[in-house]
């Protein structure tokens, strides 16, 4: 199947996500001017909505989109530009899709209180609604994102991640929060505990995908594109599969060399060895081949519903993850 644009992968739940960016919006409303104020701000912040676009699909797939379908929606896209918030105060970012990111226009104790805020109005959202198998799915899922990040920076200091470890921070990091939008999509519509479990699978195998891609762009991409700059992780210290790959596959003399590089800095010529070293040692192409593994395993977790427009949407989505290149 050719690549579709996300556009074209959502024309199916097109009429839901108009709905849900009503519910969205006014999830953000708030009394306190200041608190408004931002949630308007955020609101221009305009992402791609992957995370409600997999909860619609994944209801409508799994028996229909329901009013649970949309709360759950909601929270889950609460919760991510919650973590989004945090992540930009952790990271000193000052930037978030094209504009001054919230720590720059107003600080980082606004930006934390406001990451609370959105967490606290999807959790709401969720008890009102007397979803409270919402609530045990995204209690968990921030419990792993957190636990992820904090394996990946105790890993960053001493630099000694190897497959197992990489797997566990970016399943925790990423795919939890990939693999909840399919499982509550699912459990907002169907009591069929298989269709749901299916569902979460496909989740977890798409956000291993999706990571794993992610890692591959920093060594391949073009800094012009939109995104990250090539090269950021290893300017982080962020040791992923392409490069994990290349220091077990090298001589140890080679490998400490590198791991050296990395450790005194960011500097350019650093930077480009690091890129050429990945990619004499077919770093790249072992992680796209781990990449397109998960990916097909996703697609496997489809096969137990029926076809549909949907469906094939979500299969389309997989394709779109790892043919993507920003």
């Amino acid at each position: 199947m050719n690549k579709r644009k996300l556009s074209e992968i959502s024309r199916p739940i097109k009429v839901e996500l108009g709905q849900f960016n009503v519910l969205f919006k006014d999830s953000l409303k708030s009394k306190v001017g200041l608190v408004d104020l931002v949630a308007k701000y955020i609101l221009r912040q305009k992402g791609k909505k992957i995370r409600p676009l997999l909860v619609l699909l994944s209801s409508k797939v799994a028996g229909g989109v329901t009013e649970r379908s949309f709360r759950g929606a909601t929270l889950v896209e609460l919760l991510h530009t919650a973590t989004l918030v945090h992540d930009d105060v952790v990271d000193s970012a000052e930037k978030r899709r094209g504009l001054p990111s919230i720590n720059a226009v107003w600080k980082n104790k606004v930006a934390v209180l406001m990451g609370d805020y959105l967490l606290s109005r999807g959790l709401l959202i969720s008890v009102e609604g007397g979803d409270f198998d919402f609530l045990k799915i995204v209690t968990e899922t921030v419990k792993r994102m957190s636990e992820g990040e904090l394996l990946q920076i105790s890993k960053t200091r001493k630099l000694d991640i190897d497959e197992e470890t990489y797997f566990k921070i970016i399943s925790d990091k990423t795919a939890s929060l990939l693999s909840t939008c399919c499982e509550i999509g699912a459990a907002s519509t169907s009591d069929d505990a298989e269709e749901v479990q299916a569902m979460k699978d496909f989740g977890e195998n798409l956000g291993i995908a999706f990571q794993i891609r992610d890692d591959i762009l920093d060594f391949v991409g073009t800094s012009g594109l939109i995104g990250k700059p090539l090269g950021g992780d290893i300017k982080e210290k962020k040791i992923t599969l392409p490069l994990i790959h290349s220091l077990n596959t090298a001589e140890k003399s080679k490998s400490n060399k590198i791991i050296k590089l990395i450790k005194n800095g960011d500097n350019k010529a650093n930077v480009k060895e690091v890129i050429e070293f990945v990619k004499k040692s077919k770093g790249i192409e072992y992680a796209y081949e781990v990449a397109s593994t998960y990916s097909a395993n996703a697609k496997k977790c489809l096969k137990i519903f029926p076809n549909s427009e949907s469906k094939l949407a979500l299969e389309a989505l997989v394709d779109f993850v790892i043919d993507r290149n920003n």
